[in-house]
């Protein structure tokens, strides 16, 4: 078995190829992700070089494709369908309007964290959040005279919150899979954590928005449009498979959307289509990482890092240290929370099988800091996107991004102190 930086030198290409040119770029999308994988599977393949060609490529194909890995491509198609065709139902801007009829008008700041908040746990997306309330965010910055990348900045740390615990989130989905877990007990061990979290920057937002009014026109609230995210959150609280879930999801917009002539059948069918290719490239990316870390398994380059991070370590603490840096790390160099969990998911397994650490445990660190990290970074696609709807520079939203890192800090604390004891 090869030893060594060489093993783990697939990783060091995509990293180059990824990050460095994307700096000499000076856009961070102008490589795609898919194209530094693709750079690093072939290099992977090319120094695998003492075994035949044939079955290097079969070890490549069997990392692509292993149980866990198929059952988030599943997953990933499903819940690219039943996003998609909520919103050509109308669900994103029913619930928009639902959760603004309701603010107070001196809580504007706490009462947007809160839409962004529940939007993003209902639908599993901190991006489509984002897309959905920034407009109005910055409209209402605008009309009542307050600071909008701070506006800009309480939506994107609430789509975080949503991206960290959704059953539906495509980072819960990878870092239950990767560490063999169900959704409902991870959900239990990183609620200690996130809800704190989202309770202090509550206060916070309260205390800030107390002179701030509210928006004079909100549009009339379509409540039957409200119920497919109302129905996916509930029923995946009460433990039913993600599958099941977002199947009866889609059944549901389907059925809202016909009914109140949101579109026909065929625009149902084409909703969900346009969904499942939007997914494409995460599944791409998802079977290309499978792969690569297969063949860097193969050449010893998992046990060599695994030797190498936990070699100073003597309990449990160190070691999910360890899994919180690793995941970190891998976070700032690919800008993408969920291409993070599924490059080191494998390692940290290994990790909290070695140290005996709970795997709902694992799964909220791996989750937990990747939404930590993606808050850091103005060139994720979270900060861009916000960004570039309300005409503000990335980096001026980064000050303002409170929930991101007292969702960090107390993952720390909670890591230091073994909380919840429970997990710990």
């Amino acid at each position: 078995m090869r030893k060594g930086l060489l093993s783990l030198s697939p990783l060091i290409i995509f990293v180059i190829s990824y990050l460095v040119t994307s700096i000499v770029a000076g856009d961070f999308y102008k490589v795609p992700i898919t194209v530094a994988f693709l750079f690093a599977s072939i290099y992977a393949v090319i120094i695998t070089y003492d075994i035949p060609l044939n079955k290097r490529i079969n070890i490549f194909s069997r990392g692509a494709s292993t149980d866990n890995m198929v059952l988030m491509i599943w997953i990933f198609i499903l819940a690219g369908a039943f996003a998609n065709s909520a919103k050509e139902m109308g669900s994103i801007d029913a619930t928009v309007n639902l959760t603004l009829q309701f603010l107070p008008s001196s809580m504007l700041l706490a009462g947007l964290f809160v839409a962004a908040c529940f939007i993003s746990l209902s639908i599993g997306t901190s991006v489509g959040t984002i897309v959905a309330l920034t407009p109005i965010g910055a409209g209402i910055a605008a009309s009542t005279g307050t600071s909008v990348p701070l506006i800009v900045a309480v939506i994107v740390g609430g789509s975080f919150f949503g991206d960290n615990l959704s059953f539906i989130s495509d980072t819960t989905v990878v870092a239950t899979s990767t560490q063999g877990c169900r959704l409902k007990d991870k959900f239990k061990v990183n609620s200690f954590i996130a809800i704190p979290a989202a309770l202090i920057i509550f206060v916070v937002y309260i205390l800030m928005g107390s002179g701030i009014g509210s928006p004079d026109k909100i549009a009339r609230v379509e409540y039957v449009k409200v119920i497919p995210y109302l129905l996916v959150l509930v029923i995946a609280l009460f433990g039913m498979n993600v599958m099941a879930v977002l199947v009866i999801g889609i059944i549901s917009t389907g059925i809202i959307g016909l009914i109140t002539g949101s579109f026909n059948l065929f625009g149902w069918f084409m909703a969900m289509g346009n969904g499942i290719v939007g997914m494409g490239e995460l599944i791409i990316i998802t079977m290309m990482a499978g792969g690569l870390l297969e063949l860097i398994k193969v050449n010893g380059g998992i046990d060599y890092l695994m030797t190498h991070l936990t070699r100073h370590i003597r309990g449990k603490r160190g070691a999910e240290l360890s899994i919180a840096a690793l995941v970190t790390v891998v976070n700032l160099c690919t800008a993408n929370n969920t291409v993070a969990i599924i490059t080191v998911g494998g390692i940290a397994k290994k990790i909290s099988d070695k140290f005996h650490i709970d795997s709902r445990r694992s799964a909220s660190i791996l989750d937990t800091y990747s939404c930590f990290a993606q808050g850091l970074i103005p060139y994720g696609a979270q900060l861009l996107m916000s960004a570039g709807l309300a005409a503000i520079s990335p980096v001026s939203i980064i000050p303002y991004l409170y929930y991101p890192f007292c969702l960090g800090l107390i993952a720390t604390l909670a890591i230091l102190f073994r909380y919840p004891k429970n997990y710990s």
